[in-house]
């Protein structure tokens, strides 16, 4: 697409959040959520797709991206998992959706997951980018194998006030970076980048991402209100909606491996799909894949 969708904006508890709209406002609801270090650039072929078929497609900005912006300077600046979820649920109640089909990869997959296992009546049915988001905090400092390390060492460099001077004076480079080494084989990655790279200028855009690679190794507490959501996810809640995983087989930040290590997770209908030649950011890569999935889902 040569033009980007007209951003609008609604009211939550914490938030202006802006988010763009396609499909006529009548239309079953379909939301999609992007990642880090990405935007709703990620779904540029995805929701003109859905429209097309009569939905509503609601694309938001996440906390930190864009033009979405804190409604105080007293709101924690939190990236949690916690906070993902309720913006989520924010944003429905905001746009009066009582019920939403959801896609997510990254931190949206996060948010998407958490709704659909904490409340599945808001959620018809779940597109997942890589399965089970659901981060299992009290097992965190659990050392891993050195190949898994090795590809965390970006949030290990978050930890540490030399990762945050980087990631302020160096966001777009090491975003870029990022973005090289999750989907290794993309070829189209270096041209898509500059359309997402604006959406981390967001004033409060380091501080969520720092908060968020902290809190998720109990490295920083999190935002009080939000500390039920929390205590609920240490019991790792299945999800029960109906739901297909898709994981890309180059993922460089968790590859897809030959066993599903997160079936036992989902309690009701239930697809893993690995994406051949695809990496981290599943619906730009591989938009073909992501419509499908969906429509498998919502024509039913």
């Amino acid at each position: 697409m040569n033009n980007d969708p007209l951003i609008q904006f609604t009211q939550t508890p914490s938030l202006t959040l802006a988010y763009e709209e396609h499909g006529p406002a009548t239309g079953e609801a379909v939301i999609l959520l992007h990642g880090f270090p990405y935007s709703p650039r990620g779904y540029d072929e995805i929701a003109p797709a859905l429209a097309a078929k009569g939905y509503r497609v609601i694309v938001p900005y996440l906390r930190g991206y864009g033009p979405t912006r804190f409604n105080s300077l007293d709101i924690v600046r939190s990236g949690q998992q916690a906070a993902l979820a309720q913006d989520l649920l924010d944003l429905m109640d905001a746009l009066a959706i009582q019920q939403a089909t959801l896609c997510g990869y990254d931190w949206g997959g996060r948010a998407a997951c958490i709704v659909a296992a904490l409340w599945p009546a808001r959620v018809r049915c779940l597109v997942t980018g890589d399965g089970y988001n659901l981060q299992n905090i009290p097992d965190s400092t659990r050392a891993r194998a050195p190949e898994t390390e090795h590809r965390l060492w970006y949030q290990f460099y978050f930890h540490t006030p030399r990762g945050v001077e980087g990631l302020t004076e160096n966001r777009r480079d090491l975003c870029q970076l990022l973005w090289q080494l999750w989907s290794p084989t993309w070829a189209k990655g270096p041209e898509l980048y500059p359309r997402s790279a604006p959406a981390f200028d967001n004033p409060d855009f380091v501080e969520v991402v720092i908060h968020s690679y902290r809190h998720r190794f109990m490295y920083t507490p999190g935002d009080p209100a939000l500390e039920w959501i929390e205590e609920a996810l240490t019991q790792q809640p299945p999800i029960s909606v109906p739901t297909i995983s898709l994981c890309g087989a180059d993922d460089g930040v968790g590859p897809a491996t030959e066993i599903d290590e997160d079936v036992e997770h989902f309690t009701g209908p239930y697809e893993r799909r690995v994406l051949a030649g695809v990496g981290h950011n599943i619906p730009e890569e591989a938009p073909e894949a992501t419509i499908k999935a969906l429509l498998d889902l919502l024509e039913r």
